[in-house]
């Protein structure tokens, strides 16, 4: 039976469509999403919550002409299924296929890249005043969660938009929800109209109070004023009128023909930006995703990786919750990644209070240093890619204070499938440069429960950043020690080459040194777990003994670990040793699993090889076939 979507070329496809096809439609859609990221792996939840309000955006809007801004873009499958990208779909997430989120090279129907909360009214906000300098009339609408919309951006960027007035239009997707339970006070706000269904017929009662009075019927049909000043004495939206908006809403989110009026009332509103409040239910119409939104929030792919080994984040939940008992000044804060980091697993049994805090890393970040400064020992977990939004908190609040705030950085380096605007390959870059700051990376998930209690023990700012995915399958030791913190170890003796190796690269450096022997090169590996402060003793004697040194790190090659080690060799003058730096180039990691994206760049145990033999022109080497079977993996 042919299927609706199967004609879904481009928006314009939508606009002659039955209420009955639209629901096939709907149908469909979500189908097709299930299927998909399934198999894919990506965001499944938020995606089949927007259906029926993508849907209604492509029928009202005339997209590209009219710009519509999607805030993060992780729920951007539906609209990229309309806007003729639905054959490339089930290349979602893949190595060279559709990003997971928005991309302006991907599509003009995308007017803005995406991938981190709280950017959508900033960027349309600048669209609109475009659009006004220019003399055009084109519509810009603002497509923004009521988890992002608490971020600090997006309330600077409301507030700029009230107070300059010019017409545009955001609309919150009110599902109560980030990737857990929305956190503060306006979440509460949200929750009060989500939940009291005296809001859902606010505009009933606004008509049954006025027409009630002399003359009230007919002023009812006359002043929209009036009825807004007696809606908003039910309904709490003075917040949003003050602000300068319009206020349209709750609208149900599922139906399709409720939402497409409000869209066309707020295009009929020339002077103002108008805010619509769309209540969704997240992971809609697939059972398993609304019973549990958390989990089905994001999927894996299916993967052959079937070992019980636990994560990183697994262990550094494990390992906090293991200190936190210990020490009653321990403080766990997390910027809306309970999930993510693992703090979520561990959150019952957790001594002290857990700090989800919304998305609001910078927040975050001078949280815990105001929690530092009366004595308590703060905890930030997050990704990298949404550390360096708080950059300038690490800098001017914690280190130029030296206060003792732990960063513990998940998904550091190489994160794979969520591809350029989550990839974790600048940590090392700009954390080495901030004074003060101890930065380290374990060379595996035991060595990472070391570090953590070694900077819970210091005193001092430090950060430690780990890989996504599972640990190596190492023993996790029962004791925890504390590692001298700026002091590497030697893990292999070679005469030949030295490889420093930091982090997730110090397994595969191990793996490329066996090979390399059998090829009749003798390599030393060092665990160069401190990216700051180098060990300076070591990297000097080593200089004076071996005279090819590779670095190799999963971090941006500018300012990274490899740098600072030539940096280094150039300050002490010593000029006679060849170094080659493995690291990232200076571009942005596309999409791809791990292994593909590692093996690209050569930060794998073959890649290594290759960039070691390359130093050893006239060597004589065994060939790779004649190794199968020689040469052990790293577990």
């Amino acid at each position: 039976m042919p299927k609706l979507l199967d004609n879904i070329d481009s928006p314009a496809d939508l606009k002659g469509l039955t209420p009955s096809q639209l629901e096939q439609l709907a149908i469909e859609l979500r189908q097709k999403v299930v299927t998909t990221v399934t198999t894919t792996g990506g965001h499944l939840a938020s995606n089949l919550g927007v259906v029926e309000l993508t849907i209604a955006l492509h029928r009202v809007f005339d997209s590209p002409r009219d710009k519509l801004v999607w805030d993060v873009g992780h729920q951007s499958y539906i609209h990229k299924l309309l806007t003729g990208r639905r054959r490339r779909f089930s290349k979602l997430r893949q190595y060279g296929g559709l990003s997971g989120f928005t991309t302006r090279g991907e599509s003009e129907h995308d007017p803005f890249g995406a991938g981190h909360a709280s950017t959508s009214v900033s960027a349309a906000l600048g669209m609109a005043i475009a659009r006004d300098l220019s003399g055009d009339d084109y519509h810009v609408v603002a497509i923004i969660g009521d988890g992002a919309v608490t971020g600090g951006m997006a309330l600077e960027a409301l507030n700029q938009a009230g107070h300059l007035g010019s017409r545009l239009i955001v609309v919150l997707n009110d599902n109560g929800m980030s990737v857990s339970p929305t956190v503060g006070g306006l979440a509460k706000l949200f929750n009060k109209i989500r939940f009291d269904s005296r809001y859902h017929w606010a505009e009933e009662e606004g008509r049954r109070i006025l027409t009630a009075l002399p003359l009230g019927g007919k002023v009812w049909q006359i002043s929209e004023q009036a009825k807004d000043r007696v809606k908003g004495l039910i309904m709490p939206t003075m917040a949003w009128e003050e602000l300068g908006f319009a206020y349209i809403g709750p609208v149900d989110g599922h139906n399709v023909t409720d939402i497409e009026i409000a869209f066309n009332q707020a295009k009929d509103y020339r002077f103002k930006p108008t805010f619509i409040h769309v209540m969704t239910t997240k992971g809609k119409g697939y059972l398993p995703a609304e019973s549990n939104a958390v989990y089905f929030h994001g999927v894996s792919a299916k993967e052959a990786d079937t070992r019980e080994t636990p994560t990183y984040s697994e262990v550094f939940a494990r390992t906090v919750l293991r200190l936190a008992r210990e020490n009653s000044r321990l403080i766990a804060i997390t910027p809306a990644m309970p999930e993510g980091s693992c703090i979520s697993k561990v959150e019952a049994e957790f001594p002290q209070p857990l700090f989800d805090v919304g998305i609001c890393e910078q927040h975050a970040v001078t949280f815990a240093a105001g929690l530092a400064t009366c004595g308590f020992i703060p905890i930030v977990a997050t990704y990298s890619t949404f550390l360096q939004r708080a950059f300038d908190q690490i800098i001017h609040d914690v280190c130029l204070q030296d206060l003792p705030v732990v960063f513990a950085i998940d998904r550091g380096g190489i994160v794979g499938d969520d591809g350029k605007t989550h990839q974790g390959t600048f940590d090392l870059s700009y954390l080495t440069l901030i004074p003060n700051l101890v930065v380290s990376a374990p060379k595996d998930e035991n060595e990472l429960q070391h570090l953590l209690y070694t900077a819970v023990k210091s005193g001092l700012p430090m950060s430690i950043r780990y890989p996504r995915g599972r640990g190596l399958g190492v023993k996790l030791d029962t004791e925890l020690h504390e590692i001298p913190i700026g002091k590497w170890e030697i893990l292999r003796d070679g005469d030949d080459v030295t490889i420093l190796a930091i982090g997730s690269m110090v397994a595969p450096a191990i793996e490329a040194a066996r090979e390399l022997a059998v090829n009749k090169i003798d390599a030393t590996v060092v665990n160069a777990r401190f990216a700051k402060p180098l060990d300076v003793e070591l990297i000097a004697d080593l200089a004076c003994h071996v005279k090819v040194l590779v670095t190799v790190e999963e971090n941006a090659l500018n300012g990274g670990f490899g740098s600072n080690v030539s940096r280094f060799l150039h300050e002490i003058e010593i000029y006679d040793v060849k170094v080659r730096s493995l690291g990232i180039p200076d571009e942005f990691v596309e999409q791809g699993t791990q292994a593909v994206l590692r093996a690209r760049y050569n930060l794998d145990a073959n890649g290594i090889v290759r960039q070691v033999k390359a130093l050893f022109p006239d060597h004589e080497t065994v060939s790779p076939s004649s190794l199968k079977g020689k040469i052990k993996t790293v577990p």
